[in-house]
């Protein structure tokens, strides 16, 4: 089967599915409540949310191309995830820090595309999963990409302030992502 090579010389299958998947880091896949950080408020640690390494391989394994588009800091992303073995199932890490924009701003939504050689006219087959309305939801929603809410945490709101934050889709663990995701990617066949 033949890789065809992004800029960061990550391999995309052309083969893949149709729909992209974005994924936030904190409260997504890293329980925040677990964090460890340094004295530079680097994170060194932190457990991974119940079921988010399934739902991050299994997607993968799938076919699905992952783009984590998170806030914080580059270097917290790659302990966190190195730690976990699934730093290397995402095709692209596009981070606020790097980016110098934190979600809802467009700028971090277009980076990922950016980076994965899409146009806005891709936004349509993409989704957003995050914890948060007014970042994570909100971006997405402004952007075309169908969002969807992972309301797992007690540590952020779950009702939306304003139509903006209103999610196309939720979900309260990271396995339910898989049938979902499938779900979707059908529709767009």
């Amino acid at each position: 089967m033949a890789k065809q090579l992004t800029n960061d010389s990550k391999a995309i299958d052309p083969n893949a599915k149709k729909l992209i998947v974005f994924l936030d880091c904190g409260d997504t896949l890293i329980d925040e409540g677990t964090e460890i950080r340094d004295d530079q408020d680097v994170v060194i640690k932190a457990d991974l949310i119940p079921g988010a390494d399934i739902m991050v391989k299994t997607l993968a394994e799938r076919g699905y191309i992952l783009a984590l588009v998170a806030d914080g800091r580059a270097q917290s992303f790659k302990n966190m995830l190195t730690d976990h073995g699934l730093y290397d199932y995402f095709t692209t890490m596009i981070y606020s820090e790097t980016i110098k924009a934190a979600k809802p701003s467009p700028r971090m939504f277009k980076a990922a595309l950016g980076a994965l050689e899409l146009t806005e006219q891709d936004c349509s087959r993409i989704v957003m999963v995050g914890n948060n309305l007014s970042r994570d939801v909100k971006g997405a929603n402004q952007m075309g990409i169908t969002s969807i809410f992972l309301s797992w945490t007690p540590r952020y709101p779950k009702v939306h302030g304003d139509e903006s934050e209103i999610p196309k889709y939720t979900i309260h663990n990271p396995v339910e992502l898989i049938d979902l995701v499938e779900k979707l990617n059908e529709q767009l066949a």
